[in-house]
């Protein structure tokens, strides 16, 4: 983000974790290809592997904002990181952060189901530094 000559704010988007984003569409294009049969129609449909229509390739737009997250990176360098691997913050000894804001950067998937995992592997790490 930056600001025009006006004073406008500006927006610019260089795409980053290009190798991870790669590798995923590999992997989803190789689960498809071992797309089942549906046992009622008869073909692939609704009942296989997915459910609904998938656009491979496609990025959100810079104004997409459907999974906002990336804002508190983790990690084991405070330099480069808000937060511990824990999702605990470096500098705060009772702030644990266990929303999106962990990611680095948002893939093309919605993140909910790695959100709550992350946080339920968070509350067992503090169920064991409770005890």
């Amino acid at each position: 983000m930056t600001l025009d000559r006006d004073g406008a704010i500006v927006l610019s988007y260089r795409p980053n974790n290009e190798e991870a984003h790669q590798r995923l569409i590999a992997k989803l294009k190789s689960l498809m290809k071992q797309q089942t049969k549906c046992q009622i129609h008869g073909h692939e449909c609704h009942e296989g592997l997915f459910a609904r229509n998938l656009f491979l390739g496609q990025r959100i737009p810079l104004a997409g904002v459907a999974h906002q997250n990336g804002t508190i990176r983790f990690g084991r360098d405070s330099k480069t990181s808000a937060l511990d691997v824990n999702c605990k913050a470096h500098e705060v000894d009772n702030l644990y952060v266990v929303d999106a804001s962990f990611f680095p950067s948002s893939a093309a998937v919605n993140p909910a189901l790695t959100i709550i995992a992350n946080a339920l592997r968070v509350g067992e790490h503090l169920k064991s530094r409770l005890a």
